[in-house]
């Protein structure tokens, strides 16, 4: 596959990300919002309860007293949800991206390994030219012997025994250079059919290497996770499965570590 078309590939997957992140962060927003307007009411609410419970002339019945705090009450519950549907929001739009980055760091690792294949291919296709010349050149110099000792064979009738011995003797000695330089030959070939099938592996590429890790399994965000309430909890946040949830339960969740320190405090 050539790289014109990995590349238009890869930016026809890209064509909805822009629409799914501009729908995101104006969702966010929206919950940033919502989560303000809460936290400013309950300040709001707060002040005129420590008010009027200051004020000696103003009493406030034990009714007036709960629903007051009850109000206050539930626009924490509010405001917590709205920041929890904008973390996990915020989570489902990295995952977008990050989906986005590995799909082109793979695609770009393929690309590497078809160009190295090709790369060998080439090579191996001229060593094997360079075998088939070598040979041709044998038989070339073969055929030429040939014709020489046919062209001289009256000269080596009437020569003497040291010369017919002598001669007998090159012959021998140029039969032995021309195996030698055939067996050179089929070690070349052999040499090029190992490379050819032993191309080197392509490199993995790591991805995000500083990516933040969660839950009890120490693995990366993704689906739908939960904050735990408490504060201090050295973890935070848990995917669902992790700690047997399948919905977000109502009013406040705590993970099994802080609930186990809870029990003993």
């Amino acid at each position: 596959m050539s790289s014109a078309i990995y590349l238009e590939n890869y930016l026809d997957g890209l064509e909805s990300l822009p629409t799914e992140l501009e729908r995101n962060f104006k969702l966010m927003r929206k919950l940033d919002d919502r989560a303000q307007t809460a936290m400013k009411s309950i300040d709001s609410r707060a002040k005129e309860f420590m008010r009027k419970l200051a004020d000696t002339s103003c009493t406030m019945t034990e009714e007036e007293r709960k629903k007051c705090l009850s109000d206050i009450q539930q626009l924490f519950g509010k405001a917590k949800e709205y920041s929890d549907d904008k973390v996990q929001l915020a989570i489902q739009t990295y995952e977008l991206v990050d989906k986005q980055i590995r799909r082109l760091d793979n695609d770009l690792a393929r690309f590497e390994g078809e160009i190295q294949e090709k790369a060998l291919s080439t090579r191996s296709k001229s060593e094997e030219a360079q075998v088939k010349k070598g040979r041709k050149k044998t038989k070339d110099t073969k055929a030429t012997g040939k014709r020489k000792r046919a062209a001289s064979s009256e000269d080596e009738a009437n020569a003497n025994t040291a010369t017919t011995a002598t001669t007998i003797s090159g012959q021998g000695s140029k039969k032995k250079k021309q195996k030698k330089n055939i067996d050179l030959d089929d070690s070349e070939k052999e040499s090029c059919h190992t490379a050819a099938t032993h191309p080197s592996d392509v490199l993995d590429m790591p991805v995000d290497p500083n990516e933040p890790t969660y839950c009890l399994c120490h693995q990366v965000s993704y689906g739908e996770m939960i904050g735990c309430d408490n504060p201090d909890c050295p973890i935070e946040w848990f995917h669902f499965a992790c700690v047997g949830l399948t919905t977000k339960p109502k009013g406040k969740w705590f993970c099994p570590k802080c609930t186990q320190d809870r029990k003993k405090k």
